[in-house]
């Protein structure tokens, strides 16, 4: 009778599985998450490259030996800092020639001008034809036009000796320089870039639905769009955080019709100098979300094309429902937008382990 007492037992407890199924092995490794909604901020991430917000290009403006090399890779320079020398030798008698030339056009202006006051005071009195007052005339006007073309020739003279001097046009960092004294250059000759590094850039592309949402909480114009972003990150490809924020500064008018996507700019300042035109990293815009329902990826099962999350019935057994998730540019969490309710048990913790109908022990 006792062993017969002991199977009623047994099978009185098989009975009270989920749903009077076959035996259940009892788990104890599952944790489980109540739904609720809540405000997050989400990272959202572009790949982007820094650049100067005033990176300018230096060419010679006249062709020469290049004498001087001033700088070095990397330099800091100011706006006025002398940067390559060229051979001026040309350029200088060139212009002695042109001033030269001028005071003699100007020495001929004079005598015209005495010639033709002369002919009007004679002309005045009877003395001369009206003929030799307009010969006069014209020759005095004829002397003006030559000094002013052999002045315009002697100002263009000294403008390219000032080209042989070749300054920075803005306060920045020196790249690559690819020439050495002694080179031939030109008018199209690389001679380095400078940076200019007070302020740096970061282009990169966001799809315009980021915009909408901005748009649909008040945003009605790209002005508004500007001053409506939060404060932006800059990542170095290590992942290192830059210590500075930076801002959305512009954003394209027109859609990329073949990505969807904008041309943004976020401006960084960089009064310490450590960010560099050409660097790679990741810009990132912290987004606000409210009223929604966050999970932990390991709550959300991926079988073939669907999301399965396993919610928890009152009879403490986990049933599947299939369940639809935005990531949110995070390695831990998904946001839930369909398949589940506020108030709703999933178990989190060992959801890949489960099977249908599975009693959860808490």
């Amino acid at each position: 009778m006792k062993t017969n007492h002991l199977y009623l037992l047994l099978f009185a407890a098989v009975l009270t599985a989920c749903g009077g199924s076959a035996p259940q092995v009892a788990q104890s490794s599952y944790q489980t998450l109540t739904i609720s909604k809540s405000d997050i901020t989400v990272p959202l991430k572009y790949s982007a490259t820094l650049k100067g917000t005033s990176d300018v290009t230096i060419k010679p403006q006249v062709s020469g030996q290049l004498m001087e090399v001033c700088i070095t890779e990397g330099q800091q320079v100011k706006k006025g800092t002398v940067l390559f020398r060229i051979d001026s030798r040309d350029a200088q008698l060139e212009l002695e020639s042109a001033e030269a030339n001028l005071l003699a056009a100007q020495a001929q202006e004079s005598s015209a001008k005495l010639e033709f006051e002369s002919s009007k005071n004679l002309f005045a009195k009877g003395i001369v034809s009206k003929y030799m007052l307009d010969n006069a005339e014209n020759e005095y006007k004829q002397a003006q036009a030559s000094v002013a073309q052999y002045r315009a020739t002697a100002d263009r003279a000294r403008v390219n000796l000032g080209y042989c001097t070749i300054t920075s046009p803005v306060d920045g960092v020196i790249g690559s320089i690819p020439v050495f004294a002694g080179d031939q250059v030109n008018t199209t000759t690389y001679l380095t870039m400078v940076s200019g590094n007070a302020k740096m850039y970061a282009e990169f592309s966001v799809n315009e639905s980021v915009l909408e949402e901005r748009a649909q909480a008040g945003t009605k114009d790209n002005g508004s769009a500007l001053a409506d972003f939060p404060d932006v990150t800059w990542l170095f490809k290590s992942g290192t955080e830059y210590d500075r924020k930076g801002r959305i500064t512009s954003i394209t008018g027109t859609v990329d019709k073949t990505t969807g996507a904008l041309t943004c700019k976020a401006t960084f300042p960089n009064p310490d100098g450590v960010l560099y035109s050409g660097v790679q990293g990741t810009v990132v815009i912290p987004i606000e979300v409210k009223d929604v329902m966050v999970v932990p990826q390991n709550a959300i099962v991926r079988l073939q094309n669907k999301s399965l999350a396993y919610k928890v019935g009152p009879d403490s057994c986990a049933y599947s429902t299939i369940v639809e998730t935005v990531g949110i540019s995070s390695d831990r969490d998904l946001v839930v937008t369909k398949g589940l309710e506020v108030g709703d048990v999933i178990v989190t913790e060992g959801a890949n382990n489960l099977y249908e109908g599975q009693r959860v022990l808490f």
